[in-house]
């Protein structure tokens, strides 16, 4: 639908600017009229959905993080709990935020409202910002009034996502941080230190060991082709996120992910503690399972789990049960079917996906606490790996020389 922008006077003759939503500018003077405003001046306004893009994809403007959305979903509760208008707490929400992404996108909520537009529907056109999850259970709360009830439930989810991110983001610093030195201490010893040492070497002319002739001879290709190199890798980075962006690449790269050693049953048991978590929430918000099953598809954060719950949509449709049709995806474990199955019997599947994702979220804490154990000893061998073929290719040679000068 068209926007227009539009300048008016109110009832004491004082300004007034928006915009609003509709078919052409005489349904936008009407709607003014029966506000109480006189139109002076309307103008065709860039679509919403235009300015939204625009608004997500400019440079330079910092992302809006989770605790940011668990802060506002906590505040919009608190906000309409106590009764105050969506509109004027938004625009209060806009002024007093940090992040100048999230103020514009507030704003950008608040003047779509204006314009006759739902809550849900302006969240929608954020969806960098604001989750499938979030825009339904939203449009959930609105549609039986209890919208103070959905945010609350989105904001404890929300913290939860938090806390299972933060583990296991604290899981794997410590193994970046160590590629990383081992990274820069190759590099350095490749640039300076080798070359150092060989021309050392090359003075006596004496035959070198082969660990030596190993390292001067990767030393001197580093050396020499760096930058290529470097072009190689920022090519290879690039060509590896625009696959992984392509419908096919996003899926192999996906069952990779869930299959890759070490890290790959911690993914699979986060990803389906997420799965379970959101289903739960949305069921218990009221949101019929077909919608649910599509909506957690789109949260899920994984391409080849989201494809398999859209499978379970398909089979629930022809009239199946959520547990039959979660067998037949082969990601969950018998345990987990069987309190599907229970769910389902008893009428309290929310709950007892409520306690599947517990039961996910235990598994993951037990998983990275392995992960940490598991890492340690390898991180320790490769160090000592590397350690090993310098000491042997520097100090052997150096070994050699001073005996042989001992020896004339």
């Amino acid at each position: 639908m068209p926007l227009f922008a539009y300048t008016a006077r109110d009832s004491r003759g004082s300004p007034l600017k928006g915009e609003l939503e509709a078919v052409s500018a005489q349904l936008v003077a009407e709607q003014l009229m029966s506000r109480g405003m006189t139109p002076i001046r309307i103008d065709p306004a860039a679509s919403v959905p235009e300015r939204s893009k625009s608004l997500n994809l400019r440079f330079g403007k910092p992302g809006v993080k989770l605790e940011e959305i668990v802060m506002l979903a906590r505040q919009m509760r608190t906000l309409t709990k106590a009764g105050v208008p969506i509109l004027r707490g938004l625009q209060g929400l806009a002024d007093t935020t940090d992040n100048p992404t999230l103020a514009e996108t507030l704003t950008d909520v608040h003047r779509q409202l204006q314009g006759g537009r739902e809550l849900h529907a302006a969240l929608a056109k954020h969806p960098r910002v604001f989750s499938p999850l979030f825009v339904s259970l939203v449009h959930v709360g609105e549609n039986t009034g209890r919208l103070d009830e959905a945010l609350g439930h989105l904001a404890d989810y929300l913290e939860v996502e938090k806390q299972t991110r933060e583990r296991i983001s604290s899981a794997v610093r410590y193994p970046l941080v160590v590629m990383s030195a081992i990274v820069v201490a190759l590099v350095i010893m490749n640039i300076f230190v080798i070359p150092t040492f060989a021309e050392a070497f090359a003075r006596y002319n004496a035959e070198l060991p082969l660990m030596t002739r190993v390292l001067i001879g990767s030393s001197n290709f580093f050396v020499a082709y760096w930058h290529w190199l470097l072009v190689a890798l920022l090519v290879s980075l690039f060509g590896f996120r625009a696959w992984r962006k392509k419908p096919g690449g996003k899926l192999l790269w996906s069952r990779v992910l869930l299959r890759a050693p070490l890290v790959g049953p911690i993914i699979r048991k986060a990803v389906l503690g997420r799965f379970a978590q959101s289903l739960s929430l949305t069921i218990r918000s009221g949101v019929p399972l077909i919608h649910a099953l599509n909506v957690v598809a789109g949260v899920v954060d994984n391409a080849f789990v989201s494809e398999r719950v859209q499978s379970m949509r398909a089979g629930i449709e022809k009239g199946d049960s959520v547990s039959r049709t979660a067998a037949a995806t082969g990601l969950f474990t018998p345990l987990v079917l069987q309190m599907l199955a229970v769910g389902e019997e008893t009428g309290a599947l929310d709950q007892l996906l409520e306690e599947t994702a517990q039961h996910y979220q235990a598994e993951v804490e037990f998983e990275l606490k392995r992960l940490a154990d598991a890492i340690e000893p390898i991180m320790i061998t490769v160090i000592g790996v590397l350690v090993a073929v310098l000491a042997l290719g520097v100090f052997l040679p150096l070994w050699d020389l001073s005996s042989a000068a001992r020896g004339g």
